[in-house]
């Protein structure tokens, strides 16, 4: 993995956060995720305080750290955000995306298709295997676009989105059919056909919504 100690750190912590391998409202023991990242403390605590700025942990004086608490009144503000960029996102990609980039999408959109319900893999996947795709599908596409200040702000949206997401998952038993979504999209993308990806982009954002929505 490329970067700095620090930036490992922190893509590693970020999703065990993002998938709530640490729990909400669990304390983070930076000693012993310095001990098993292979890092020092140095790298750890510059790691926690980015993923303080993304929302994902908070701090407090002689108390120490822990895992941000999922507020599902957050749902309707990040879906605001979303629901603006995502579609913005997805015919971005399908302009400008590099003939490598359109290639590695045009792959995911087989594997993803091979995972939903009546794919060939479908009976061996879990429901965590499924929300993890779906957050690499994202990112993929974000990564697309060639604007890294759009990709910043979506990834760190879709992180807190996820991470609702994880707290229904169990609960949620189209999981499936969600995450397949996205081949459609996927390959939108790759043919670039911007209005489509755009309105494909936004469907499954909405539709995001309206399942956890369907659950409270």
């Amino acid at each position: 993995m490329p970067g700095s100690l620090a930036d490992r750190a922190y893509a590693v912590i970020r999703d065990r956060l993002v998938m709530l391998d640490i729990r909400p409202g669990e304390p983070i023991n930076d000693d012993q995720l310095a001990s098993e990242l292979g890092t020092g403390r140095t790298p750890v605590r510059e790691a926690l305080k980015r993923l303080e700025g993304d929302r994902l942990v908070v701090a407090y004086p002689r108390r120490g750290t822990f895992a941000t608490a999922v507020d599902i009144t957050d749902l309707a503000h990040i879906s605001e955000i979303r629901e603006q960029l995502e579609p913005l996102a997805a015919a971005r990609a399908a302009r400008n995306a590099s003939a490598a980039a359109r290639e590695e999408l045009a792959a995911l959109a087989d594997e993803i298709a091979a995972l939903v319900p009546d794919g060939p893999r479908a009976t061996t996947v879990t429901p965590r295997d499924l929300l993890r795709r779906d957050l690499q599908v994202h990112r993929e596409i974000y990564r697309a676009t060639g604007n890294p200040h759009l990709e910043d702000i979506l990834v760190r949206q879709d992180n807190l989105a996820t991470r609702i997401w994880g707290l229904f998952l169990d609960r949620l038993p189209a999981i499936g059919g969600h995450v397949g979504e996205h081949a459609d999209l996927l390959r939108a993308i790759v043919e670039g056909a911007q209005e489509k990806a755009a309105e494909l982009a936004l469907r499954h954002v909405v539709g995001f919504e309206r399942a956890i929505r369907a659950l409270l």
